[in-house]
């Protein structure tokens, strides 16, 4: 049994990170009208953590789309070759995104709380790795060898998969 192509297993990734973002906050909600009260109600147990991860959702269209778009334009090329230029152009799109969503994150601050500390250096981290795998895909498109850039894209996918788990404080 061969290995599945990079294009499928990116496309189940992405699809499978997303869905757990969405329907995770999905049943999160409860919008059944009879439950409305006219009374005030004290807020739910940890609702500021997960309110906290529902407004990290919308920071995922700006860290996936040009990380998507660098992955189909190597995945699409010829044995995966990109000419110096468009590589180095649609790296630095991709490494712009993951750091404008990266700044979104808790500041690890000394007033800062503990978990905002954790998950402020879990971003960082996740930040480093990831630019890390764009520069290793970058090169491996640009090198001449088709097979690396397979394990560069896995490696952009963990990468991405791992930032997007950090910035939800997961």
């Amino acid at each position: 049994m061969g290995v599945p192509p990079v294009r499928r297993i990116a496309s189940t990734a992405l699809c499978a990170a997303l869905l757990a973002g969405v329907t995770g906050t999905a049943f999160a909600a409860d919008s059944t009208p009879e439950r409305t009260q006219a009374t005030a109600q004290a807020p739910v147990p940890g609702a500021d953590k997960v309110l906290t991860q529902v407004n990290s959702l919308g920071h995922f269209g700006t860290v996936l789309e040009p990380v998507k778009t660098l992955l189909d334009a190597v995945l699409k090329a010829d044995k995966g070759q990109l000419s110096a230029d468009q590589a180095t152009k649609l790296v630095k799109a991709a490494k712009d995104a993951v750091a404008k969503a990266a700044a979104t994150a808790p500041a690890a601050s000394a007033p800062a709380g503990g978990d905002a500390r954790a998950q402020a250096d879990n971003v960082k981290e996740a930040q480093a790795t990831l630019d890390k795998a764009l520069d290793t895909l970058q090169k491996a498109s640009t090198d001449g060898d088709g097979d690396q850039v397979t394990g560069a894209s896995h490696g952009v996918l963990s990468g991405l998969l791992g930032l997007l788990a950090s910035l939800l404080g997961l």
